[in-house]
């Protein structure tokens, strides 16, 4: 099912009737020295939240963060963090419970494409599958036991694209397998098993693959359907799991072009993790800016 949703609530998420957090009210952002990823840490920092802005490049990172924290924010923490390596996800879980105990908003944003705009090389495959689907996963995972319960619903916001959207699979045996009921994250992971294998052995054009940024389009394809999982294991649980697609933002992934900035995309994306708790979803995707379209992952 798939409905017009407009932007009527977020226009009072932020004022008393919707407002729900407070100074530790702790989100992490991850990929945040730039793009998106700053503008929602900035945002979130704006709106008192305390925020832990991460990146991959621990020089980027902390000028990221010094510059913000020179705008006067200085609710903003910086912590080195890669996706792609375990090791470092389990330094930064570990940080992130000795540090603030716990955590409430988890917002997905790191990710990788290797491709120019017309461009649809599968050369770094297992790279994009690693940093897009795998690392924030892994992440998640980790960070589940660390989501605080109360007083308002804990918040997963996952960063993600159209391109990941099930139309975009001509293969009928594996959109079966992604739409099932009771979908399960074996069933995931066995998908991007096959997409990778069929890189390698020279097979993927033929196979059904989504055709525009094929790599990319399954790292997301795989992440939409995590998130998916992930909200029915908690519905009517305290942990709600959406994802927001920015559409056509101008940043390094686009090389600048675009339709709108980053900022632009941030103010939805934060109004979107900050909904009240009774106007909060679970398990849905996110679309465009204005009047958006909402559907169920």
């Amino acid at each position: 099912m798939q409905y017009d949703a407009h932007l009527d609530v977020l226009t009072w998420v932020f004022d008393d009737r919707g407002r729900w957090w407070s100074g530790d009210t702790v989100a992490v952002v991850t990929g945040a020295n730039k793009g998106i990823g700053l503008a929602v840490v900035k945002r979130f920092a704006e709106l008192g939240l305390t925020v832990v802005l991460t990146a991959r490049d621990e020089e980027r990172g902390k000028k990221a963060t010094e510059k913000l924290r020179e705008e006067g924010l200085d609710n903003v923490r910086f912590f080195a963090l890669d996706v792609s390596k375990a090791a470092s996800i389990k330094t930064f879980v570990s940080w992130v419970e000795t540090t603030f105990g716990g955590l409430d908003i988890l917002v997905n944003n790191a990710g990788v494409s290797f491709n120019d705009i017309h461009e649809n090389s599968v050369e770094f495959a297992e790279t994009v599958i690693k940093t897009n689907f795998h690392g924030p996963k892994l992440l998640t995972d980790s960070l589940l036991p660390l989501f605080r319960l109360s007083p308002s619903i804990s918040r997963i916001l996952n960063i993600s694209s159209r391109l990941g959207s099930i139309n975009k699979v001509r293969n009928h045996t594996i959109k079966a397998t992604l739409q099932k009921e009771r979908l399960s994250e074996e069933e995931i992971e066995g998908v991007v098993k096959m997409f990778l294998e069929a890189v390698k052995e020279g097979r993927w054009e033929r196979e059904g693959w989504p055709q525009i940024w094929t790599d990319y389009s399954v790292s997301k394809l795989a992440l939409n359907a995590y998130s998916r999982v992930l909200a029915k294991r908690f519905e009517g649980g305290r942990l709600s799991v959406n994802c927001f697609c920015p559409g056509y933002t101008q940043t390094s992934m686009t090389r600048g072009q675009g339709t709108h900035t980053p900022d632009a995309a941030a103010e939805v994306a934060v109004s979107l993790a900050l909904l009240p708790p009774h106007e909060l979803p679970t398990g849905h995707f996110f679309l465009g800016f204005g009047p958006y379209n909402q559907s169920r992952l």
